[in-house]
C-alpha cells in the first residue's frame, strides 16, 4: 500500500455515519497540529453547563462541513455544473479551515484574547501561512474564501445565508444538545442546491426544507446559542479576563500556562498580530484557560478567585432577560442592594453587576439571500417565494436586554 493511499482514511461521524477524507492534501492538514488544536476548543463554549452533551469540538464541526462540501460538490455536478477537481480541493480546504482561527471557547472569548481582531482574519491567516508551508496548494482555496475567485457561486458555499457551516452546526449542536428543533434536513437542502448565472439557488422543491432551516436556526439560537445560562457564564468568563488583565498590568503575577500568560501579558490587535503571535494562539485551547480559571480559585484577590470559583462549581450570577432595555432606576437599586449585601467597592461590584444585550436575526437579507429557482426560471427570495408569514417576520432582528447580579 503506497502512502498516499494510506492517507485516504474514513472517519466515523455520530451524524453522517463514514466520512472519506478525500486526498492526501486534505489529510496533512487535517494532521497539521493548526487543525489538531481544534479538538481542544469548544463549538458551543458553555453550553455544556445547560446540555450536558454539548461538548462536542470545533474539529468535529470543520470534518462535517467538509463532508457536506462533499456532497455539495457531487450534487452539483450531477446537474452539469462544471466544478475541476482542483476547485472542488479547493472548497474542501476552504470550509474545513474555515474556523480554524476560533480561539479557546469559541465566540465567548472572540474578543477578549485578541482585541479588534475576528476569528475570520485569523483563519486567514492561518490559512496563508499553511500555504507557504504547503507550497502554494492551499492559494485558490483562499481565493475562495475571501470571496475574490471569479466563480461566485462557491464562496456562497462557504459564506452564505444557506452555506455549509450553517447545515453542520445546525444539525451537530441539535444533535449533542438534544435540541430536537435545530435538527435541519441537510440531506434534502443540499440535494435541491443549484447555480444559475453564477448564483448558488435552490430549486422549488426545496422550499419547505429551507422554511424549516431558517425557522431552526431561530430556535437554536434562543434554546441554545442565547440560553441564559449559557449567556451569563460566558459573560462572567469575559469579565474574569478583564479582572486578570487588569491585574497583570498593576504588576501581579497570575499563574498560567505560557501560551496564556503571553496574551494576558500583552495586548495583542491588528497590527502586532504577526506570525510569532500566531504560533503561540495556535498552543492556546479551552484547556489553558481551565486550568488557569482552577488555580485562580486560591488566588488572594477576591472578584478573581470569587468569579473563578463561581465558574468552575456553576455558581452563576442570577440572569434576568427582558423585551425593553433595563432602566436606570432598577440597575442602580440592584447594585446598591448587592453592594450593602457583599461589601465590595463600586468597582469590584461591576464584575458581578452589570448590563448587556443580545441580537439574532434568523434570516438577513440584506447580506446573501436564498433564491427559490422555479422551473419558469422565475428566481425570488424566499421570503417572497413563501407563504409562510413568519418567514417574513424572521428577517427582523430581534433583541433583548439582561441584567446579571449575584444571587442571595
Amino acid at each position: 500500500m503506497s502512502l498516499q493511499t494510506n492517507k485516504l482514511k474514513i472517519l466515523n461521524d455520530p451524524i453522517y455515519g463514514f466520512i472519506t477524507i478525500p486526498n492526501a492534501l486534505i489529510f496533512d492538514l487535517i494532521e497539521h497540529s493548526y487543525f489538531q488544536r481544534l479538538r481542544r476548543i469548544s463549538q458551543v463554549g458553555f453550553s455544556y453547563l445547560v446540555y450536558p452533551g454539548a461538548h462536542h469540538t470545533r474539529f468535529q464541526h470543520a470534518i462535517g462541513c467538509m463532508h457536506l462540501m462533499q456532497s455539495a460538490v457531487q450534487t452539483l455536478q450531477t446537474k452539469g455544473i462544471e466544478i475541476s477537481e482542483k476547485e472542488a480541493t479547493a472548497l474542501y480546504i476552504a470550509i474545513l479551515l474555515h474556523d480554524i482561527g476560533h480561539g479557546p471557547f469559541s465566540h465567548a472569548l472572540e474578543h477578549s484574547i485578541v482585541v479588534g481582531i475576528s476569528h475570520e482574519e485569523i483563519s486567514l491567516f492561518y490559512m496563508k501561512e499553511l500555504n507557504k508551508e504547503f507550497n502554494g496548494q492551499l492559494s485558490l482555496a483562499i481565493e475562495i474564501f475571501e470571496g475574490k475567485y471569479a466563480r461566485k457561486f462557491m464562496h456562497q458555499l462557504i459564506s452564505s445565508q444557506l452555506d455549509m457551516d450553517r447545515l453542520d452546526y445546525l444539525k451537530r449542536d441539535s444533535f449533542y444538545s438534544g435540541v430536537a428543533e435545530g435538527n435541519i434536513n441537510s440531506d434534502r437542502l443540499i440535494a435541491m442546491l443549484y447555480v444559475v448565472n453564477d448564483e448558488l439557488v435552490l430549486e422549488e422543491k426545496g422550499i419547505y426544507s429551507a422554511e424549516k432551516f431558517i425557522v431552526g436556526r431561530r430556535l437554536m439560537y434562543w434554546q441554545v446559542y442565547f440560553h441564559k445560562t449559557g449567556v451569563v457564564a460566558g459573560k462572567m468568563l469575559v469579565n474574569l479576563l478583564r479582572r486578570a488583565n487588569e491585574l497583570v498590568n498593576k504588576g501581579v503575577d497570575l499563574p498560567a500556562s505560557k501560551a496564556f500568560r503571553f496574551f494576558l501579558n500583552n495586548e495583542i490587535h491588528e497590527n502586532n498580530f504577526e506570525i510569532g503571535v500566531l504560533k503561540i494562539f495556535a498552543r492556546l485551547d479551552d484547556y489553558d484557560i481551565l486550568s488557569a480559571i482552577k488555580d485562580w480559585i486560591s488566588h488572594e484577590d477576591k472578584v478573581l478567585s470569587k468569579l473563578s470559583e463561581m465558574i468552575i462549581n456553576r455558581r452563576l450570577l442570577k440572569i434576568e432577560i427582558k423585551n425593553e432595555p433595563i432602566k436606570d432606576d432598577y440597575f442602580k437599586k440592584i447594585f446598591e442592594e448587592k453592594r450593602n449585601e457583599l461589601n465590595l467597592s463600586n468597582e469590584e461590584l461591576e464584575y458581578f453587576v452589570f448590563i448587556d444585550s443580545i441580537q439574532n436575526q434568523a434570516y438577513d437579507s440584506s447580506k446573501s439571500k436564498i433564491n427559490i429557482y422555479f422551473k419558469t426560471g422565475e428566481i425570488l427570495d424566499i421570503t417572497e417565494a413563501s407563504d409562510q408569514l413568519n418567514i417574513q417576520a424572521l428577517t427582523k432582528p430581534v433583541v433583548k436586554y439582561f441584567i446579571c447580579y449575584p444571587k442571595k
